[in-house]
């Protein structure tokens, strides 16, 4: 890329994103303003839409209805464990677009998908369902 700064301005700009790979890290994607731009708007969109749908009862339906085809596992999830799956999904959206943070969205994804795959182990859910004995094993520290 230094050896060849123009080329690469000009492929970016043709092609408005490039993927970089590297060996000594992590890979890059080179993209133009005006296409991250689109992207953030995009997202901000797709935020303000899903946000528009939850906060009618009409809208709220549509979601849960559609729920299972954009998240299979969800069928795992009780009625109210999927309500609050969809707050936490509109929330980390917001995020993504007011704050610019996308974790939280990948986070709430993962974190939820992974609660789906204990519930569908009944032994599994079971087992960690389970009451803890009353003992008190004191305070427990932050990691």
């Amino acid at each position: 890329m230094s050896k060849s700064s123009k080329k690469v301005a000009e492929v970016v700009e043709r092609a408005q994103r490039v993927h970089v790979t590297r060996r000594d890290g992590e890979d890059l994607y080179l993209t133009t303003e005006h296409h991250d731009r689109q992207r953030e708007e995009t997202a901000d969109v797709t935020a303000r839409l899903f946000a528009a749908l939850i906060s009618s009862d009409e809208g709220a339906r549509a979601v849960l209805l559609a729920l299972p085809e954009v998240f299979p596992w969800a069928r795992h999830l009780s009625a109210e464990e999927v309500r609050e799956f969809v707050v936490d999904l509109v929330d980390a959206t917001r995020d993504a677009v007011e704050l610019d943070v996308h974790s939280t969205l990948h986070r709430v994804v993962v974190e939820w998908r992974a609660t789906a795959r204990i519930l569908a182990d009944p032994e599994l859910a079971a087992q960690l369902t389970t009451p803890l004995p009353d003992e008190d094993h004191g305070e427990v520290l932050a990691p």
